[in-house]
Order: C-alpha cells, then structure tokens, then sequence
C-alpha cells in the first residue's frame, strides 16, 4: 500500500526486518493503526539461517521476515516497499519521506533501520559474507565447528575473536594483518590455548569451486583454512534518524557508530524511538526482536497518555461548564 498526505498513523515504523515487525505486532495487537516502510535489505539476507532465535533457530532470514510481515498484517499493519529518504516533524507527529516521492505521516515514528557492515577490502573475502566469511561466533559457530578457522584481524579485537572461537575449533590461525602485534602477554595466552600467530598483511582469499581453500599473504606465503572470521565496523543505516537531528556516535566497544538511546528505545527527541541494530550494534535477530517488542509498548504507552490527558481536560472543561 501506498501512502499519502491524507492518512495519519498512530505509528510509522522505519525498518521491516526483526526489530520492526516485532513492534509493528505488538503495536497492531494494541489496536494502533501502523505503517511498516522497508526497502526490502536485511543485513543478515547473505546468511542461511537465523540462529538462536527459540523456536526458530535454522530459519532463512527471509524467510522469517515474510512470516514477521504476514503476523503482522493479521493485526492490520500496512506495508510500504521503499526506503525512506528522511523525516520531519510536523504539528500532527513526523512526516517521512519515501524514496518514490510520497510521503508517510504518523503520530509517532519508530526507527529500525539497522546497520550496514563494512568489510575488509580483501579479494575474495565479499563473496562468502554470511557463510564461510563470517563474524559472530553464536550466529554462525557451531556451523564451522573443528574447521581450520582464520580470524582476519584489522584492530586489536582480533585477538578476543581468536580466543572466542577456540571455543568451537582447536585449529584457529590469527592473522594479525592490518592490527597490531598481539602484546607479550597476548601471544602467551594466545599459545597457551593452542593458536598459531600469523604476522603480515593478506593479500587474497583463495578458494577452490567458490569454498575457501586457504589465505595468501603479501609475502605469497599461503595458510590454509576452511573459513575465516572478520571483524566488520558496524554503521548504522541513519539517514532518518540524522535527518531528525539525531547523531551517530562511537560505540563504547569501538565497533563502530550507532544512534544512542535511552529505555525502551525512546530518542531525545520526544515522539521517536529507536530498536535494533540502529541503535544496538551488537544485537542478535531474537534480541532486537524483543527490543521492537518494547519500544511497541513504550509506543502505545505514550499515545495511551496523550488521550488519557485529552480526555481528562475534556471532562474538567464539561465540569466546568455544567456547574
């Protein structure tokens, strides 16, 4: 459906993917009228299945949207399929602008845009993001259990990720790449738990009938391995949330920029709340899930006061009239 400058939602949901479609739910099942705007690229499309998500762990991402969006729809959600260029706010709540022109009006404005990952710029690293490239050892771990794992290190993070995944391989190489020398006390650590240090830069992910095979080094030293962790910088999709006046700013963690927030997802601006990746770099499908959940009720809360408030002074002002 296509919206125009004539229908008021209660709620305009940025963002169709878990965080969204999750709020959108809980916000149709408290009877708010709701338009869920989405351009159709969810950052975990590349991956197989979801995981860690109770009951649904192994689901195609796409595959959990299309069920999201039909839950949601069943409750009287509304869907636009366009991205959203940015958004105003107006006398009667937000206007959000679509990237085929129209425009999107709602009283209140959930964003959950989540986040786009910047990759290393390493031939033949892009092709296998989500299956044999990846960054998460609870997303994608037990998938590449006691498999010959390189952890491709770009900052000093990359020593945590090697002795995270010992966890699910003994055979883990660190490929110290762009980072910086592991300390004296990070190398002992890193050989106590039996993983091989591999200083220089790589040049190229090999592969062999489109499977890694192995890394070559700017030296052309080659180390074979059968996947290999990254450590993307995570950015924020915030084009909405910038064009409200909000900032993005460094993770505490240093793993990139997101939109702060405060409970529940609520913004400093009064009227927009934030749930996801947008605003959670480090959430899971099941956690921004839960995040959308809270941010609908905080939602529906607030409109639930405005109307307590308005019937309130409606009844003192018939009160005072009839004494």
């Amino acid at each position: 459906m296509m919206s125009d400058n004539e229908k008021l939602y209660d709620v305009v949901i940025v963002g169709g993917s878990a965080a969204g479609l999750s709020a959108a739910v809980a916000l149709g099942r408290a009877r708010r009228s709701v338009l869920v705007v989405d351009g159709g690229q969810p950052r975990n499309a590349p991956a197989d299945g979801v995981h860690n998500f109770y009951t649904r762990d192994g689901t195609n991402p796409l595959e959990l949207v299309a069920a999201g969006r039909a839950e949601a729809a069943v409750y009287g959600a509304e869907f636009v399929d366009q991205n959203a260029t940015g958004a105003t706010k107006t006398d009667a709540g937000f206007e959000v602008s679509l990237a085929g022109g129209a425009v999107a009006r709602g009283r209140r404005l959930l964003i959950a845009t989540g986040l786009v990952d910047q990759l290393p710029d390493v031939p033949g690293l892009r092709e296998g993001w989500g299956h044999d490239v990846i960054h998460c050892p609870y997303c994608h771990g037990w998938e590449v259990r006691d498999q010959a794992l390189g952890i491709l290190a770009t900052c000093a993070r990359g020593v945590h990720q090697a002795l995270m995944f010992r966890q699910w391989s003994a055979n883990i190489t660190l490929l110290v790449n762009t980072a910086p020398d592991p300390t004296e006390e990070e190398y002992e650590m890193l050989a106590a738990r039996g993983v091989t240090v591999v200083i220089g830069k790589v040049a190229e992910v090999q592969r062999d009938g489109g499977a890694i095979t192995g890394v070559r080094l700017q030296d052309g030293s080659t180390h074979a391995i059968n996947a290999l962790v990254v450590g993307p910088r995570f950015v924020a999709r915030a084009d909405v949330p910038l064009s409200l006046g909000l900032e993005l700013v460094e993770h505490p963690m240093g793993v990139g920029a997101h939109v702060e927030s405060g409970l529940n997802g609520a913004s400093t601006i009064p009227g927009v709340w934030l749930a996801g990746n947008v605003t959670d770099l480090m959430a899971q499908v099941v956690t921004s899930a839960a995040a959308g959940l809270m941010a609908g009720a905080a939602i529906n809360n607030d409109l639930s006061a405005e109307a307590d408030a308005g019937a309130l002074a409606a009844y003192r002002a018939r009160a005072a009239v009839s004494v």
